[in-house]
């Protein structure tokens, strides 16, 4: 019985997809005297909840123009939308703002596609000791975390001392490849005063900011610690996975107002990096085996919050200043 009603449901839901929903759309197109488009445009307001809508209805269409405008070149958008308004019989004269809205939403649409693209680059790529540039890079992430310190030697257990897991940080970032590195470079970099006290938290969380009747009222009296590279490099992997499933368009399409680039990816970062410190110190998990376990509670609720279409991820420090643009 519940395999009948399954299938009913199904065989429901594929008609309505497949013929009430086009007739729905001819419907409200003659009443209204607006296609589809038109109509979320005009009635939707600017950000995720407009652009997802526009990139569902592109995706369902049955128009070829319309399911390839969603991967076309970023030059070939304003081309692009002149065609849509042709076959949708729409007058670019009477209806300025609809063009300007489309262009607006498919910068952002092919812009998420090709950051996700840029992004994929960074990951394949493996960290090469034999490269200057990625020398330097290792080198710098060093001098912005620990500008007091000299490192002795390249081959260093000095390296530990910011997190990574042995003398050689290059078999670290296997993972990830060079993504978990420039982000890593990017906190240290671009908000060095944040980044370095959370260093600091990781390896003597007792002495954060809390209060030692703090510490009492939230019970860490155990305050465990964590290795920061290594978790920088996990973080990159949430990051990477939460861009990849779409998860991240809520928060991009709310924040670029045009194409997000591989710098909003990095501060993204930069705010993962800071909740989840925040995020770890208020588990006050029993010793560092219970990472993964609190690393799947926190990827929870960050998924849960981009789940609200009006949500952008809230600056908190400073490398992540000029990210809200509504």
């Amino acid at each position: 019985m519940k395999h009948f009603l399954r299938m009913l449901i199904q065989v429901c839901l594929y008609f309505y997809c497949k013929f009430l929903w086009r007739c729905l759309k001819f419907v409200m197109r003659k009443l209204t005297g607006r296609c589809e488009l038109q109509r979320i445009c005009y009635n939707t307001k600017p950000g995720a909840s407009r652009t997802m809508k526009i990139e569902t209805s592109l995706r369902a269409s049955k128009s070829k123009l319309l399911q390839t405008s969603v991967s076309v070149h970023p030059d070939a958008i304003e081309k692009t939308i002149e065609d849509i308004m042709e076959l949708k019989n729409i007058n670019p004269d009477i209806n300025p703002q609809l063009g300007i809205s489309l262009q607006a939403c498919l910068l952002q649409i092919v812009g998420y596609r090709n950051l996700i693209a840029d992004v994929e680059k960074l990951r394949r790529e493996p960290y090469d000791s034999e490269n200057p540039q990625h020398e330097e890079m290792l080198l710098k992430l060093w001098t912005f975390l620990k500008p007091n310190t000299p490192l002795e030697s390249r081959i260093s257990k000095q390296w530990c001392e910011i997190g990574f897991q042995g003398d050689d940080p290059k078999t670290d970032f296997r993972g990830m490849g060079l993504l978990g590195l420039y982000n890593l470079q990017y906190f240290a970099e671009r908000d060095a005063t944040a980044a370095q006290q959370v260093l600091s938290d990781s390896l003597h969380p007792k002495c954060s900011k809390f209060s030692k009747t703090e510490w009492e009222k939230k019970r860490m009296d155990k305050a465990i610690g964590y290795s920061f590279a290594i978790v920088g490099i996990n973080i990159t992997d949430l990051a990477y996975n939460l861009l990849v499933s779409g998860a991240l368009k809520t928060h991009f399409y709310n924040i670029a107002p045009e194409a997000p680039t591989l710098c909003h990816f990095q501060q993204t970062f930069c705010y993962l990096m800071h909740e989840f410190h925040k995020f770890w110190i208020e588990e006050d998990p029993m010793d560092i085996m219970e990472f993964n376990r609190v690393r799947e509670k926190f990827r929870k609720r960050i998924i849960k919050q981009l789940q609200n279409p009006d949500m952008a991820l809230c600056p908190h420090f400073a490398a992540s200043e000029g990210l809200i643009n509504m």
